[in-house]
């Protein structure tokens, strides 16, 4: 698959807001370790192989183990997920597929045992974020790093 454009280039105002929101994201006060697994499951959920790929990568290197990486897909059958853990997948599955019946209460409330209202809300636009992310890589065919011949 060969890249369409460059959206960095073709809108630089727009991703240099963009860059900044990823950057008060990262700064926010969320865990590291769990906007890692945010970040990835919702490219997983998009397939957003440019992101999947960015976003394992950055988890393995700030200390995420592998195991842990390779099961975001099946985190509901893995033990190795915290309670706030599971409670930020499962909003991230669910505000990701919005669409699909948008937040049921029931989630609101599991996911306010484990989230401040202000850290959910945090979180609720990591989440965005990283939608506008995959939407722009997948639309526009980011080069994935292994099939550009750039990693390995």
């Amino acid at each position: 698959m060969e890249p369409r454009l460059n959206f960095y280039k073709e809108a630089p105002e727009l991703m240099n807001a963009q860059m900044e929101l990823k950057k008060a994201v990262d700064d926010c006060g969320l865990e590291k370790e769990l906007l890692h697994l945010v970040n990835l499951r919702t490219s997983q959920i998009n397939g957003c192989s440019y992101c999947v790929d960015m976003h394992s990568r950055e988890a393995r290197d700030d200390g995420e183990s592998e195991q842990r990486v390779f099961l975001v897909s099946a985190w509901k059958e893995s033990p190795l997920y915290s309670p706030r853990e599971r409670a930020a997948l499962a909003w991230t599955e669910q505000v990701t597929l919005i669409s699909q019946g948008g937040v049921p209460d029931a989630l609101y409330e599991e996911a306010l045992q484990h989230f401040s209202k202000s850290e959910l809300t945090k979180l609720t636009i990591a989440l965005g974020m990283m939608n506008i992310f995959n939407r722009l890589c997948i639309a526009f065919h980011a080069v994935h790093p292994i099939r550009s011949g750039k990693g390995a």
